[in-house]
């Protein structure tokens, strides 16, 4: 017996995969309608009656591409709501690292050129997208810290784990502009580079909490 036929994608759902496939590769601002709707085989109209115009379609296909990659690499890192804010937050420094080390990611393709060209459009996708992911690892920082940090600190730590993270996006966007350049450590192993990051990071926070709250000095920080 023949196995069924898979059903034919919607016009709609076409559009949005072959414009973050696009908008991945060229950015806003070399992409055209007209190769994604000869990528998706619709025509331009489909575009106006979808998503009325270019900006709506790459607001679109950018949370598509972003949607796509949690459901690869849940945020969470697989790490139950149970466990210590220690080992959450190693969660979702090795999600962040896999997800920009992954070569088929078009949403961080996708902020590579967006850091290139950048757009009007970059507040809403960080308001609705991914504000929420700094906002819980924010939490989990302060959680780190312990309730002696104050603000400043807790946004310091913070940038300090995304710089680590988006290191790898700097290093990948070099490698593709000079191919022939030797691959560093990171790029050859994502997984060492972020359990580096994970123990780098959260020794540093327990650091901190310990010059915070001297008598916690002789715990030890998990990961």
């Amino acid at each position: 017996m023949p196995e069924p036929t898979a059903k034919p994608l919607k016009t709609r759902t076409r559009l949005i995969i072959a414009a973050s496939q696009i908008f991945a590769e060229k950015g806003f601002q070399e992409a055209t309608i007209a190769e994604i709707c000869e990528q998706a085989q619709t025509n331009i109209a489909s575009v106006n009656y979808h998503f009325r115009d270019k900006e709506s379609l790459y607001l679109e296909a950018w949370r598509h591409a972003f949607l796509k990659d949690l459901e690869i690499y849940p945020s969470d890192g697989g790490v139950a709501p149970s466990a210590s804010p220690e080992k959450r937050l190693a969660g979702r420094i090795r999600s962040l690292i896999a997800r920009i080390a992954d070569d088929d990611s078009h949403f961080f393709a996708i902020i590579n050129k967006e850091m290139a060209q950048p757009t009007s459009l970059l507040p809403e996708i960080l308001e609705k997208e991914i504000n929420p992911q700094r906002q819980a690892m924010l939490e989990l920082i302060s959680e780190c810290l312990g309730p002696s940090a104050d603000e400043r600190t807790i946004h310091f730590c913070h940038a300090s784990i995304i710089g680590q993270c988006f290191h790898l996006l700097k290093v990948k966007h070099m490698q593709s502009h000079f191919p022939t350049r030797k691959h560093t450590p990171e790029l050859e192993n994502p997984a060492a580079f972020a359990d580096h990051v994970v123990h780098f990071s959260l020794a540093g926070i327990k650091a901190l909490r310990d010059r915070l709250e001297p008598s916690r000095g002789d715990e030890t920080c998990e990961s």
